[in-house]
């Protein structure tokens, strides 16, 4: 009697460690999925379509950088060179203090310069009865053929181009870009009468060297605002067109074949 009372007990003991078992790989499945769930809300969320197909200004396709040219003038705008960009902008504000705060001339800055230049060079010249060594010989300075040819050619390129494009205007084909050009031009004559050339061409460097950085590190929130406004100008552009362009009466235009 009393073995079969061991052999129920060893029965039932048998019993419960196999349901805990079971149990327990019921309950570390069921963990495990509450984990992958978890997992799957904390992981960030793919870039909706709107933003990826966001307009860029312009309709550029490009990076900045690469809008620039990619070379070292990019490097000065985007500062991607501190200390050059930083010496830029340093020389261009002491240009405008020189020329328009101290009220110097050009001609009378660069005789003051040469004077001094010339004056400090005769004196370390000269200065062989005051030390013992003879100071180094004045290096001859004169200026390359090649690089002053190649500004030459890519200026003249330059003035080619808009050449070009002036004669394009004048040719009254395209009206849209006729008007663009007299609007900017109008607003460029009321914004020189307000300062002088100088004050003009620092303001124009001091937003070249700080719009495009400006531009490149908030672009994603700078560009949807962009769009917008781009769709409202073309919009409003298409009722001045309807009300007013499209009235104006033109004579046939016949392309001249050379």
């Amino acid at each position: 009697m009393a073995d079969h009372i061991e052999e129920e007990k060893k029965s039932e003991s048998l019993m419960d460690k196999i349901s805990e078992k079971i149990h327990g790989g019921h309950d570390s499945s069921s963990s495990s999925s509450d984990d992958e769930k978890d997992n799957v809300k904390k992981q960030p969320s793919s870039p909706s379509p709107v933003m990826s197909g966001i307009n860029r200004l312009f309709g550029r396709q490009k990076p900045v950088h690469k809008v620039f040219g990619g070379g070292k003038p990019a490097d000065v705008f985007l500062w991607r060179n501190k200390k050059v960009s930083a010496g830029a902008l340093g020389v261009a504000t002491a240009v405008w203090v020189l020329f328009e705060l101290l009220e110097y001339n050009f001609l009378t800055l660069v005789c003051h310069c040469l004077i001094l230049s010339l004056a400090l060079l005769f004196l370390y010249s000269n200065a062989t009865s005051f030390i013992k060594k003879s100071p180094p010989q004045i290096p001859n300075v004169h200026l390359p053929e090649k690089p002053v040819l190649e500004v030459a050619s890519a200026l003249r390129n330059e003035v080619n181009c808009a050449l070009s494009v002036l004669h394009n205007i004048a040719s009254g084909r395209d009206l849209k870009k006729f008007l663009s050009v007299i609007a900017g031009l109008w607003v460029l004559s009321v914004v020189g009468s307000w300062c002088n050339f100088v004050t003009l061409f620092y303001i124009v460097f001091v937003l070249l060297l700080t719009v495009p950085i400006l531009y490149e590190k908030y672009e994603d929130k700078i560009d949807p605002f962009a769009e917008k406004a781009m769709h409202e100008i073309k919009k409003q552009y298409a009722v001045f067109d309807a009300k007013v362009l499209s009235k104006i009466p033109r004579g046939p235009l016949k392309d001249k074949k050379l």
